[in-house]
């Protein structure tokens, strides 16, 4: 049985210290966030699932909305929290932490740990929405570890750099079985 997921990274939100739940999306953000509906909008979706965090949520909203349904949210969706990297830029911080899986800054969560929770969250996504499509709103770096479970040669480090904000893959699913990822996001002309 063949299930779809959405992975629908957030849109633009302004950084702000302190506020990762709870910051929204920018003014370009928003307006991204009703692109991601008009491509979407022609699908069939048949639940809405998010991180907690406003942004992922603020992003997959107006095509939640359009389709009549509501967002479940789940806690274990969350973006990975990289703690202190004093001295390093985050590039870098992040760099690090993909080529040591198991390595956590201070304060931090190791890529080893982040995956783990995602992985057992989508799939009992894949047992739940078994056979249907989902449209998951999230972040590059828990989707990157996500996917990265899958196929760590081709979602690594290099994959997460090159995402969007908003971005969108379509993944096909056998059961727990990744068999394809498409990117579905278009680049503003």
């Amino acid at each position: 049985m063949r299930t779809m997921i959405y992975f629908i990274r957030h849109a633009e939100s302004l950084y702000a210290e302190g506020q990762e739940r709870s910051r929204g999306l920018s003014e370009r953000g928003m307006e991204d966030a009703l692109r991601v509906q008009t491509i979407l909008d022609n699908e069939s979706v048949d639940g809405f699932v998010s991180s907690p965090y406003k942004r992922a949520v603020q992003t997959i909203k107006p095509l939640a909305d359009a389709m009549c349904k509501d967002i479940i949210i789940v806690e274990d969706l969350r973006e990975r929290t990289i703690g202190n990297i004093s001295g390093l830029s985050f590039p870098a911080a992040k760099q690090r932490v993909y080529q040591d899986f198991h390595m956590a800054f201070a304060e931090g969560e190791s890529s080893a740990a982040a995956q783990t929770r995602g992985v057992q969250a989508l799939e009992r996504l894949l047992e739940e929405y078994a056979g249907m499509t989902l449209a998951l709103g999230t972040h590059g770096d828990i989707m990157t570890l996500i996917l990265n479970h899958f196929d760590p040669q081709q979602f690594n480090y290099e994959f997460w750099k090159s995402t969007s904000m908003p971005d969108i893959y379509k993944a096909e699913f056998e059961g727990k079985q990744l068999l394809n990822v498409v990117r579905a996001w278009e680049e503003r002309l």
